[in-house]
């Protein structure tokens, strides 16, 4: 059932083992609002089975239902830094009491490191817990940062910002890497360990024990038409059983979305925020190019009252490449605001634009980031997740807040929301100078977010639209072009994984209400509105197979009218060192 591939080489062990289990159990409903297959006023989009269930669809009479499934000790969704962790050192602490520890991962990326994006530099200090000699491994660390450089833009000019020693941005003794090639040695030294990894397949499901806990995952079925209705090659996804079952999608996940409402998970905290981070990789004139320099910047394009900020790493790999970005905090008003073009734009910066002029832009990409920090408690989360299928005698929470993790969260907490002030962007800057940098994040106060970032929205009527300078093909592109170079690719006969719970809702409430900013906010391409083929009134298309998985949709729809799903395993981008 597993493809062949260098993070597979003990599938044939998992094959033989697996067993037939009785699974006619309908997957869950997860919604509430009223599904819409078909109307005679909205035009059909949805036809997944989690809107449109399958016990009510005809077409699937007579359908064999039937699961395969397998058992480990651990099961872990998600092949990122975090997953891949994990599983590491559960195998050193079996191998250390010579214990036979079954550990799985399941990676919906064709494979390891293919949809992982960041920026990145790299603090080492969790690297060196988990392997003290990676340098000897061969880890891909190759570039460690040599100037810091932090500027506060205006629309023509820069203002040096100092980067004195102690603040957030300052990165001495950090790497500059590109995270998905550090994602894929990590996968080489967890097979090393005997971890068995198997990408190209999503975990689309949770299971649950009768009592309520967490029994494992299935990965999705495969098969199905893009009208929802089952082809002759039609396969049911497995279960992978497991006594613990770990989590590590990253940003929003769609399964820590379903364990969330299940254990009611967030009760006691505060909304999660979020950013979506856009990132390209240039290769650049040689006599520009200056190894280990990193440089940041607030400021112009973006308003003080928008957050978010810019990066651009000169990388050391052989060759003169740099890694620039734009990050935009998902809690902006203005429905107009495309942080795709905000990111051309600022790539027109004077001080920006004697870089890669004369460069030649070879990928781009997109990813949400958490921003909640301390005050969402996500290690608490991450806590419970695990509470749902461990027993253990350990302490695991008082463990965390004893840990170098927790103190850092904490010291750090007030720096995004101090950007909710009348000055914004300026006000939080002065903020985190005084309390961060002088009282090391101490002060006897913890400063909250301003909610739920699709409720921050204000109705386009009250917004003043924004016009963006068309691309010049050198330092700014389209966004089909950009999305053609970070390789995405998805099988188009499938239902489209960005699900509706209501067709209705795009036109009659985001495009109504906000013009519909799906079509901005989304780096990708995927949401248009068409002119209806009776010519009155629009409709939303979505184009499925531009989707980067960046889940910036799930996260800003005003409506909380999207639902991210996984699609077909192996489908989405094709990243390679991004």
């Amino acid at each position: 059932m597993f493809p062949a591939s260098r993070y597979s080489i003990q599938a044939q062990r998992c094959i033989r083992a697996l067993k037939t289990v009785k699974a006619d159990h309908a997957p869950p409903q997860l919604y509430t609002w009223r599904w819409k297959c078909s109307s005679a006023v909205t035009p059909r989009i949805t036809s997944h089975y989690t809107i449109c269930p399958r016990d009510k669809d005809p077409r699937w009479e007579g359908v064999e239902m039937e699961r395969f499934a397998d058992e480990a000790d651990v099961v872990i969704v998600g092949g990122g830094p975090a997953g891949l962790s994990a599983a590491i050192r559960l195998k050193q602490l079996a191998n250390e009491q010579e214990k036979d520890l079954r550990v799985c991962l399941v990676e919906k990326a064709s494979q390891i490191g293919a949809h992982t994006l960041s920026g990145a530099c790299l603090e080492p200090s969790a690297l060196n817990e988990l392997f003290s000699d990676w340098k000897e491994r061969g880890a891909p660390l190759n570039t460690p940062v040599t100037e810091d450089v932090f500027s506060l833009l205006t629309k023509k000019y820069r203002i040096p910002v100092p980067m004195l020693p102690g603040l957030p941005m300052n990165n001495h003794g950090n790497y500059i890497v590109r995270l998905g090639h550090f994602v894929r040695w990590l996968g080489e030294q967890a097979e090393e360990l005997g971890v068995e990894i198997y990408p190209g397949y999503a975990a689309a499901e949770v299971l649950f024990h009768e009592d309520g806990s967490v029994k494992g995952i299935a990965t999705n079925d495969v098969g199905i038409a893009k009208d929802g209705s089952p082809k002759d090659v039609f396969e049911r996804g497995m279960e992978l059983h497991a006594k613990v079952t770990l989590f590590g999608e990253g940003c929003h996940g769609h399964l820590a979305k379903q364990l969330y409402r299940q254990f009611n998970l967030r009760e006691n905290c505060e909304p999660q925020t979020y950013a979506i981070g856009l990132k390209e990789v240039w290769l650049i004139d040689e006599k520009k190019w200056r190894p280990g320099r990193v440089e940041h910047s607030v400021g112009w394009p973006l308003n003080r009252n928008t957050y978010g900020g810019s990066f651009l790493y000169h990388l050391n790999e052989g060759e003169p490449l740099v890694a620039l970005g734009f990050v935009v905090g998902l809690d902006y008003t203005n429905p107009y605001l495309s942080p795709f073009r905000e990111f051309q734009r600022w790539k027109h910066h004077p001080f920006i634009a004697k870089t890669l002029e004369g460069g030649n832009r070879i990928a781009y990409g997109a990813r949400a980031l958490n921003e909640g920090g301390y005050q969402v408690c996500v290690l608490y989360i991450l806590f419970m997740n695990y509470c749902g299928t461990v027993h253990a005698s350990f302490n695991l929470w008082d463990n965390l807040k004893k840990s170098w993790i927790w103190k850092e969260l904490y010291s750090v907490r007030n720096i995004r929301p101090s950007f909710h002030n009348y000055f914004g962007l300026y006000g939080g800057m002065v903020y985190t100078g005084v309390f961060y940098w002088i009282l090391r994040g101490k002060e006897p106060w913890t400063l909250k977010h301003a909610g739920l970032d699709s409720a921050q929205l204000r109705p386009a009527k009250e917004c003043t639209a924004i016009e963006y300078p068309k691309p010049d093909g050198k330092l700014s592109f389209d966004l089909l072009s950009s999305v053609a170079l970070s390789g995405t690719n998805h099988e188009g006969d499938q239902p489209p994984h960005l699900t509706l719970k209501d067709d209705s809702v795009p036109v009659a409430n985001n495009l109504a209400i906000y013009d519909g900013p799906e079509q901005r906010f989304c780096p990708a391409g995927v949401y248009e509105y068409v002119p209806l083929e009776t010519g009155e009134g629009m409709r939303l298309q979505i184009n499925a197979q531009n989707c980067v998985h960046c889940k910036t949709c799930d996260i800003k729809d005003p409506s909380q009218n999207i639902n991210w799903v996984v699609p077909e395993g192996s489908g989405g981008p094709a990243y390679n060192g991004m």
